[in-house]
This record gives structure tokens, C-alpha cells and sequence, in this order.
């Protein structure tokens, strides 16, 4: 009997909204300990993965993504996990790569189209990330993990506030004034998540004061951002910057030397201290130049 290649991959196709879930429920000992009661079991396997991408040990991460690769080469979810690892290591090749054929063999599978959206960020192409954070948002929340929805809400604005940023006066208006209703939007979903915290943070810190710039709420939302997930890098850039504007040198070198503990090829980090500030860089280098 033949099989169709969209049989075959159902066929090893894994409850991802349900997982990514319970990942989202479970720390790392709790994942282990699921995982030694059924050692065997793919599902709980590939929650230990997200558990440790929740955690920022991308290295173990990947490890874990590629021993489910190595058992089944089929496992959509697997390549993207691995895809997602490779991406926060600052291999965005590979990773784009992975996630284009992800992508194609999954053209529902939500979370690819996040780590896609993020990739094309970092390479500029504000336009195509957030065509992508959109069309996460277009499935709707009952087919995507609440994490990976309120990211996309996230992610869509950061995109539109770089697309205003660039743009002329109409797409500053136009572009400029989606970024907050999205970023209230996913803060509705999850109060807490980082990405929203951050984005938030951000949108107060460089929105001018006609348009709602606050630098005293982003300061508490940064630091809120960097409360919640401790090793979330971009936060302490802002925030870094933030007190640079302040005059505040102290401060600016105290966050400046955490981003460098934590992940020292940061692009955010690198764009400010190059002075290139392809992604706005307030209190950055640019402003040391004549």
C-alpha cells in the first residue's frame, strides 16, 4: 500500500499546542523526572527540549532535539526545536534553513513561523516578520500554544514599530500606531511573558512623549522583564541605554557588563556598542558621533 508524504508525516506528527502547554507548566526537574518514569516516550522528551529553551540552555537543548532526530528523522517538531536552538545561538543560516523546511512540511505548525519572524528581524526585513507574527495570529488562539500567540503579538509589533521607525511620516503613522494596541493585546492573554514585558518596556522607552513615551514605565517594565526571566538579554540592553539617557554611567555599565555574562553576541548589544543602530540605539554610540 503507498503512503502519501502528508500521511507519512502525520504519522509522526506529536499533540504540539498540548505540549508546548505543559512545557510551559514544568521546570527542569519535573521534566526529568517525567522523562526517567517513561524514558522512551517522545512526547515527554521533547517537553524536556522546551523546558530547556524556556530556560536559555540552548546547548542542552539542541542535544535533546537532535536525540528525537536521531530516533525519527520525521519529527517536524524536533527539526524546529533543533531550528530554534541553532537561532539563539546565533546561527541564523542553519536556522533559517531548518525552519523553510519545517515550513513546507508543516505549514500550521505555528512556532516555526515565530523563530522565522524573528530571523527576519534580525536580518531587517521588518515587513516579512511581521507577515509571519500575523499569520500566527490568524490561526487563532485555540490552535496555537498561548506562549507562541502572545510572542506573535509581540513580535508583530516590534516588527510595525521598526517598520514606523524607518519609514515616512504616513508609515509612522499608520505602522506606529499598531504597536501598543497589539502589545495591550497580548498582555491581556499573559501578563507576565517576557516578550510582552519587554516590548512594553521598550515602546515607553523610545516612543517620544506626544506618543506615549514614558521613561519612568519603562524602567519598571524592564526590570519587571528581567525579574520574570533573568537571562533575557535584550531587556538589560534597554535598560542600560535607559540609564545612559539618564546620565546614570553607574548603572549603563552595570547592565552593559550582564548582557556580556549573558550572551555577549546579543544583536541588540552589538548594534549599540558598533553605533550602528540598525535597531535604535537611544544613548548608544551614534550619539558620540559629530
Amino acid at each position: 500500500m503507498l503512503i502519501s508524504s502528508c500521511s507519512l508525516n502525520s504519522l509522526f506528527a506529536l499533540d504540539w499546542v498540548s505540549l508546548h502547554e505543559k512545557a510551559d507548566q514544568q521546570n527542569l526537574d519535573s521534566a526529568g523526572e517525567s522523562l526517567r518514569a517513561e524514558p522512551l516516550s517522545i512526547d515527554r522528551l521533547y517537553i524536556l527540549g522546551l523546558v530547556f529553551l524556556n530556560l536559555h540552555k540552548d546547548a542542552k537543548a539542541k542535544e535533546v532535539f537532535s536525540r528525537i532526530l536521531m530516533r525519527n528523522p520525521d519529527i517536524i517538531e524536533a527539526k524546529w526545536g533543533l531550528a530554534e536552538a541553532l537561532r539563539r545561538q546565533h546561527k541564523i543560516d542553519q536556522a533559517e534553513n531548518l525552519l523553510n523546511e519545517v515550513i513546507i512540511k508543516a505549514p500550521d505548525f505555528s512556532p516555526a513561523y515565530i523563530s522565522l519572524a524573528y530571523v527576519k528581524y534580525i536580518r531587517m526585513n521588518f515587513q516579512e516578520s511581521a507577515r509571519l507574527a500575523l499569520k500566527v495570529i490568524q490561526q487563532g488562539r485555540k490552535n496555537v500554544d498561548l506562549s507562541n500567540y502572545v510572542r506573535a503579538y509581540a513580535m508583530y509589533a516590534g516588527a510595525k514599530g521598526m517598520i514606523a521607525h524607518y519609514g515616512g511620516p504616513l508609515s509612522k503613522a499608520v505602522n506606529g500606531l499598531a504597536v501598543k494596541p497589539n502589545l495591550q493585546k497580548a498582555q491581556k492573554l499573559q501578563p507576565d511573558s517576557p516578550a510582552v514585558l519587554f516590548g512594553l518596556g521598550s515602546y515607553y522607552f523610545l516612543a517620544p512623549v506626544i506618543a506615549g513615551g514614558d521613561k519612568s514605565k519603562a524602567e519598571v517594565l524592564l526590570k519587571k522583564t528581567i525579574e520574570v526571566d533573568p537571562l533575557f538579554a535584550d531587556a538589560y540592553v534597554r535598560l542600560a541605554q535607559l540609564y545612559r539617557v539618564k546620565g546614570d554611567e553607574e548603572k549603563y555599565s552595570f547592565y552593559m557588563n550582564k548582557v556580556i555574562e549573558i550572551d555577549a553576541k546579543n544583536v541588540l548589544f552589538l548594534d549599540h556598542m558598533s553605533g550602528e543602530c540598525k535597531f535604535i540605539c537611544v544613548g548608544g554610540q551614534e550619539e558620540a558621533k559629530p
